[in-house]
């Protein structure tokens, strides 16, 4: 195992060295001026964590290809502070949204461990907040596909609640895709099927969203400043962002019996002229003290698909990748 503390004086491993494991290749990086990044790559896709701050899952994409996750240029290679920034990349918050408690300041270095098959990031405990936050990730050696398991930890003396809370930014151009539930004539059921969630600035005549008969779909426009945000209760369990011939898709399971914050959400979008945010969030679920923890697992895989707007086209192309 390689346990590596960045930042700090010990170092427990040779990080100049390349880790192979299985058709699994992590090695330390300077990335976008952090100097102590870890990339992992199966030889088709890679990805790219910060160590410095976060952790951020800050690049994925195919090797040598674009990276379908933002950056915030101003922000690359910034540390330390107390005032928190957004950087890009993936993250790891918790529900419901409260300023300052979800806005912990999160720009100090990073432990991490390398088992071999597993990344396991652990930044600094939120001692304001009493949770300790935890990222691991598992690159497939042979598929294109990334196994990350979010994990939040109660460290008070008193029980708390929450939902894990998984954000995603987009890089700007592309389109996401989530599923409608499926269609059963009003004659064969008469109860609801999904409730779809609504913010105050929310605007559903806006012309970046497309509201289907089988797709919600929501487009990042640059030229877009005003903010648009919509929560759903997603049965289906994946949600997609299409990207200059890129497709980037995102599984995660669903219980239905399960309470979910933001009036039953368990997946989020958010856009406006620098991004988009595909989220996915857990059950809440009240924390023991003294160590309860919550774990959240989404599944992400890559692929060479050039998607069309129209719902036939989405159905040819991105339902055959959606594992059951």
């Amino acid at each position: 195992m390689f346990r590596i503390a960045l930042g700090s004086v010990l170092v427990l491993a040779a990080l100049s060295m390349v880790a192979h494991a299985e058709g699994v290749e992590m090695e330390k990086t300077s990335y976008g001026g952090w100097p102590n990044c870890v990339k992992l790559t199966n030889g088709k896709i890679e990805l790219i964590a910060t160590t410095d701050v976060g952790p951020r899952i800050i690049r994925f994409g195919f090797v040598g290809g674009q990276n379908l996750f933002k950056e915030y240029e101003a922000m690359l290679g910034k540390t330390g502070g107390d005032e928190w920034l957004l950087y890009g990349g993936h993250r790891l918050w918790h529900s419901p949204e409260e300023k300052p408690r979800t806005y912990w300041p999160d720009n100090d270095p990073v432990e991490s461990e390398w088992d071999g098959k597993t990344l396991k990031l652990v930044p600094p405990p939120e001692t304001a907040n009493g949770i300790q936050k935890e990222i691991e990730v598992t690159l497939d050696p042979q598929a294109n596909k990334v196994r990350v398991l979010h994990r939040i930890t109660n460290l008070n003396v008193w029980t708390i609640e929450l939902a894990p809370w998984s954000l995603t930014v987009m890089a700007q151009g592309g389109r996401a895709i989530f599923p409608q539930e499926p269609f059963i004539a009003h004659t064969d059921y008469l109860l609801p099927a999904r409730p779809i969630v609504l913010w105050h600035y929310t605007n559903m005549a806006d012309p970046r969203w497309t509201w289907g008969e089988k797709y919600i779909q929501l487009k990042q426009d640059p030229a877009k400043a005003v903010p648009q945000k919509v929560g759903i209760l997603n049965k289906q369990g994946w949600g997609a962002y299409a990207l200059k011939g890129d497709l980037f898709i995102k599984q995660f399971d669903v219980n239905p019996d399960a309470a979910y914050p933001d009036y039953g959400s368990n997946t989020e979008t958010f856009t406006n002229e620098d991004m988009l945010e595909a989220e996915t969030l857990g059950p809440l679920t009240t924390l023991a003290a003294n160590g309860g923890n919550v774990e959240h697992v989404e599944v992400w895989s890559l692929h060479k698909v050039d998607v069309g707007e129209d719902e036939a086209a989405i159905d040819a192309k991105v339902l055959p990748l959606i594992e059951k």
